[in-house]
């Protein structure tokens, strides 16, 4: 059963994978389409299944030992605003393949899409002959109502996928297992023996890719200074702007929110 769900849902994914990357960026106003689209075709059909999870039997003078996998039972993942449906998508996946039912507290800014994508990965599983209700979610999400499921008895694992606040609290509020990815600031360090031109092409695209609102997409370079001014060129080759300091500083108001405990970044203009 679980191998005729994956398939159920790998087919619904990819099937609307283009619709549910529209509703993404309306309903979010972050992202591209096209690359929302790329990300959702990518986990329905490329998220590991039940292949990865075979039971194995160890052998050897001292007797025989067998490691079966069990399931968690009843899952709760928290799932962002700048990955809903690919993140519904992967989660529904792995989640299943380990024998999994899953419910599901989007991001508020990503509710409509995350649910709309639930709605579909439950129909699927339903005509292929699955169980109703595999996939559930909350009908108004929030972070009160996310601290909720992390203290739910009937919950054994959580997978939280978010923001720092989202993750911070997972921390808290909980002593059930939990599996948590925040925000990341992942940097990409260039020396004097890479390929300068390949790596201009892949920078500048990666960075740029969804624009920018993926926590591993690139968002630090360090450069050794013997190849940082030909890496410079390549990258504006590759239609990278480079900013003067003046240029630099009359941005920083527009990117930054100043605040008493930190800088953020407005979401008039995040993504």
């Amino acid at each position: 059963m679980r191998q005729l769900a994956i398939a159920a849902i790998r087919e619904a994914g990819e099937k609307h994978a283009r619709d549910l990357a529209e509703l993404a960026v309306s309903e979010t106003g972050m992202g591209r389409v096209e690359d929302k689209f790329a990300k959702n075709v990518a986990q329905a059909c490329g998220t590991p299944g039940v292949e990865c999870l075979s039971p194995q039997v160890l052998t050897g003078d001292n007797g025989l030992t067998l490691i079966e996998n069990a399931p968690w039972g009843v899952v709760a993942s928290v799932t962002p605003s700048t990955n809903p449906a690919a993140t519904v998508i992967n989660n529904a996946i792995s989640l299943i393949a380990a024998g999994n039912s899953v419910i599901f507290a989007p991001h508020p800014a990503a509710k409509k899409v995350s649910q709309r994508a639930i709605t579909l990965l439950n129909q699927a599983i339903v005509a292929a002959g699955g169980p109703e209700n595999l996939l559930v979610t909350v009908a108004n999400p929030d972070i009160e109502t996310a601290q909720r499921l992390f203290k739910f008895p009937g919950i054994g694992l959580l997978v939280v996928t978010g923001g720092e606040a989202v993750v911070e609290a997972a921390r808290k509020h909980t002593n059930k297992r939990l599996i948590a990815a925040g925000a990341g600031n992942p940097p990409v360090v260039v020396d004097e023996t890479a390929d300068l031109a390949r790596a201009a092409q892949s920078i500048v695209k990666g960075a740029s890719f969804d624009n920018n609102i993926i926590c591993a997409d690139e968002k630090v370079l360090i450069v050794v200074d013997s190849v940082a001014d030909e890496l410079m060129r390549l990258m504006e080759g590759q239609h990278a702007v480079k900013l003067t300091a003046e240029q630099a500083q009359q941005l920083q108001p527009v990117l930054l929110k100043i605040s008493t405990s930190a800088e953020k970044a407005p979401s008039a203009v995040t993504g």
